[in-house]
């Protein structure tokens, strides 16, 4: 098994901070604090920061540091409204053209959000749904519509743990694992709905925390 780069490592648990709020929204870093925390050299860490700020996660301001993104429940709304049509093809085609390894990705996916949801470990759900976003867009097969999703889908994965992950869980694991059961059935149609009835659910949630 290869080692991970390191570029895409320092990208790994810088998003994964700023998701989980470890790298709180509207506050600001310096470069050399975040390879100092990362314990990894400047080159990967300043890619990993180019890419976060390409999806909007980071603003890089000379002379002031680096600002992490500020949280505007409305704006969960636009992230799903761009969303919602990329998910509904990444599984229509993940269900056209799932592979083994793919459906293994899923199932691990799956179990690993139904094992949070039962020891209620948000941070455990967090990684399982990344996980399942990344196995949707192996399975898809289509590229270009797995990058227009990667950003958006941590963006709203940002969203919900800021507003939802207190009570979300296990209403978010059923709608989750409707959706990797149409794929792996290879029912196009049933992805394509369970697909919509899962955006459907979040942007319920994001409407609720857009009126507080």
């Amino acid at each position: 098994m290869t080692s991970e780069p390191a570029a895409a490592r320092a990208y790994r648990v810088l998003e994964h901070m700023i998701v989980t709020l470890e790298l709180a929204p509207s506050s600001f870093v310096t470069e050399g604090a975040l390879i100092e925390k990362l314990d990894l050299g400047r080159t990967p860490v300043r890619e990993a920061i180019q890419r976060l700020a390409w999806e909007g996660l980071l603003d890089v301001r000379p002379r002031a540091g680096i600002a992490i993104a500020p949280l505007h429940p409305g704006d969960w709304l636009r992230v799903l409204d761009a969303r919602r049509g990329v998910e509904v093809v990444l599984a229509r085609s993940a269900a056209r053209f799932v592979t083994r390894e793919a459906a293994d990705l899923f199932h691990e996916a799956a179990l690993a959000m139904q094992k949070a949801v039962i020891s209620g470990n948000v941070l455990a759900f967090i990684q399982a749904d990344k996980a399942l976003d990344e196995a949707l867009a192996m399975a898809a097969d289509n590229r270009f519509a797995a990058r227009l999703a990667a950003p958006l889908q941590t963006h709203s994965r940002r969203f919900w743990f800021r507003y939802k992950a207190d009570t979300g869980l296990a209403e978010s694991a059923e709608h989750h694992v409707a959706l990797i059961r149409s794929i792996l059935d290879g029912d196009e149609e049933a992805a394509a709905k369970d697909a919509k009835r899962l955006m459907a659910l979040l942007r319920g949630h994001a409407e609720v925390a857009a009126t507080r």
